[in-house]
C-alpha cells in the first residue's frame, strides 16, 4: 500500500493519499483546493491514477479540492448520504464500502461536529475527519452540530473500535500526526466524562471564535469547491 499524509498549513488540515501498489489506483480524503496541484504532482511522481475523492463533511475552514480534482483526473467524488452537497457523484450509507483494487474502506456515519460528518475505516486505519482529534474532538456549535450526537458517535462507535486502531484526524494544531483509539481513550481530556451530560457541558463552554470565511467556504463546498 502507498500512503501519504499531507498538511495544509493555512487551515491545519490533513489530507490523505492512499493507493494500492498493485493496480496503482488512488483515493484522496479531504483535499484542499489550494493544494490540488501538489496532489496531482504526487500522483504523477508515484505513477498513480486517482479514481475516488472523499470529503468527510462539508468543511467550514477551507474549500475542498474535490471538484478541481474531478475536472483534472475524471475521478469520482464521494460523501456520506447525509451530505447536503449538490453535485457529489456517490453518497454512501452508513457501513457502505468503497473499493479500490484490493483496498476496502468502510463509511461510518459519525454526526456531531456537523450533521453530515462521516469517518472512514480501512483495516486498522481510522480517518476520523473532525469527529475525533488527537487530544480533542470536533466543535459542535455550527452546521447543525450536536454535542449529544457527537457523544454517541464517539462513545458508541469510534471508541468501540480496537484500541490499536490508528487514528488519522482531519486536523491537528500542535504538530501531531496520528494516535490510537487506546491512547485517546486514556489521555484525551474531552473523553474523560462519565455521561453525555458532562460531555455536553464541556462542549458548551469552549467559547471558540467563528471560523473565518465560514459562510463563503460552506457555500463553495456545497458545490464541491466550484464557484
Amino acid at each position: 500500500m502507498i500512503f501519504k499524509q499531507l498538511f495544509d498549513t493555512k487551515s491545519s488540515t490533513y489530507t490523505y493519499l492512499i493507493a494500492s501498489a498493485k493496480g496503482r489506483e488512488a483515493i484522496i480524503i479531504d483535499p484542499v483546493l489550494e493544494n490540488v496541484d501538489e496532489y496531482i504532482a504526487h500522483l504523477k511522481e508515484l505513477d498513480l491514477k486517482l479514481v475516488k475523492v472523499i470529503d468527510t463533511h462539508i468543511h467550514a475552514d477551507h474549500i475542498t479540492g474535490a471538484s478541481k480534482l474531478k475536472i483534472n483526473t475524471n475521478c469520482t467524488t464521494i460523501m456520506g448520504e447525509n451530505s447536503p452537497a449538490e453535485t457529489v457523484d456517490i453518497k454512501l450509507k452508513d457501513d457502505g464500502i468503497i473499493e479500490i483494487d484490493q483496498l476496502k474502506i468502510r463509511a461510518m456515519f459519525t454526526p456531531g461536529h456537523t450533521s453530515d460528518s462521516y469517518s472512514f475505516l480501512m483495516d486498522n486505519y481510522l480517518f476520523s475527519g473532525d469527529t475525533l482529534l488527537i487530544n480533542g474532538t470536533g466543535r459542535t456549535d455550527f452546521q447543525n452540530g450536536s454535542s449529544k450526537d457527537a457523544y454517541h458517535s464517539l462513545f458508541h462507535k469510534l471508541l468501540k473500535l480496537p484500541e490499536e486502531t490508528i487514528l488519522y484526524p482531519g486536523h491537528d494544531y500542535n504538530g501531531k500526526k496520528s494516535s490510537t483509539i487506546g491512547k485517546e481513550k486514556e489521555h484525551n481530556p474531552r473523553l474523560q466524562v462519565e455521561n453525555v451530560d458532562q460531555y455536553i457541558e464541556i462542549m458548551s463552554n469552549l467559547n471558540l471564535s467563528k471560523p473565518k470565511m465560514i459562510d463563503h467556504n460552506i457555500s463553495r463546498n456545497l458545490k464541491l469547491g466550484d464557484n
